[in-house]
């Protein structure tokens, strides 16, 4: 068993996307084609963000440190420290309001 420290990878990959271009840094924590889970450490710097995207029906967002939100052309959500949200299964985007870590829980289809 492997064991991560969230807190230590949130620090690294959030200074990682304050130097880059992008605003963002990332890393499959649970990676693999052969897995139906997978979960990916996605760190924003403030006004960085996704653009529209289709996610996996089943996916979930942890937000770890900031506030983010998640738009669709019809509803917004926004989450703080420690909310989970669920992504609809709809074209979405990603927005920072502030430097923030999140956590990315999809399965993947059989």
């Amino acid at each position: 068993m492997d064991s991560i420290s969230v807190e230590e990878l949130a620090d690294e990959h959030l200074a990682q996307a304050r130097a880059a271009d992008s605003g963002r840094s990332a890393q499959a924590l649970h990676p693999g084609r052969q897995y139906l889970m997978r979960q990916t450490l996605i760190a924003l710097r403030e006004g960085a963000g996704m653009n529209e995207h289709l996610a996996p029906a089943e996916a979930t967002l942890l937000v770890l440190r900031g506030r983010v939100s998640v738009s669709t052309r019809n509803e917004r959500w926004e989450g703080g420290a420690q909310e989970l949200l669920v992504l609809p299964d709809d074209r979405h985007d990603l927005q920072a309001h502030e430097d923030s870590v999140v956590l990315l829980t999809t399965l993947a289809g059989r």
